[in-house]
């Protein structure tokens, strides 16, 4: 059984520690977080949604106001999505996006975007499952080992 609740102050560790296990370039453009840097900086925890499984946070997805101006309140960005290895492919992270999706609503979002890199050919998979479709492309957008990388945009009408 999953259980999906905002996160609290108290899961810092855990999703500095799912970061950590799940970062590689082939899912994120950004460096690996450095050792010691707390995951609730910039970020609030009523902002971050963890999915929960026998009672441990097994996976987030974060959501982010990227244009804090009036004009772009009714749109949100899922800013990161990670499961833990040992929890993936159980179906965590698509109720993560479900959850997201439900919360931009309560919030009165109409609509959710997010990035993906082109190779992240699951993760691209499960979004489009989910009623996301691509925006754009920014093409060779990141270098990353050595080959330069699609940047998606993708989004959902709410």
């Amino acid at each position: 059984m999953i259980e999906v609740r905002t996160a609290s102050p108290d899961d810092d560790a855990v999703l500095v520690a799912i970061d950590a296990a799940t970062w590689t370039p082939a899912v994120s453009p950004a460096p690996m977080p450095e050792v010691g840097t707390a995951y609730f900086g910039d970020t609030k925890p009523e902002d971050v949604l963890v999915a929960l499984v026998d009672g441990g946070v097994a996976g987030y997805v974060q959501l982010k106001q990227t244009s804090p101006v009036p004009s772009h309140e009714h749109v949100l960005l899922i800013n990161g999505l990670a499961v833990h290895p040992d929890h993936q492919r159980s179906g965590i992270g698509r109720q993560l996006v479900e959850a997201a999706v439900e919360e931009a609503k309560r919030r009165g979002v109409r609509k959710l975007s997010l990035r993906v890199l082109g190779p992240n050919t699951g993760a691209r998979t499960l979004y489009e499952a989910l009623g996301f479709g691509v925006e754009g492309v920014l093409q060779g957008e990141f270098l990353l080992d050595g080959t330069y990388v699609d940047d998606v945009l993708m989004a959902r009408q709410l």
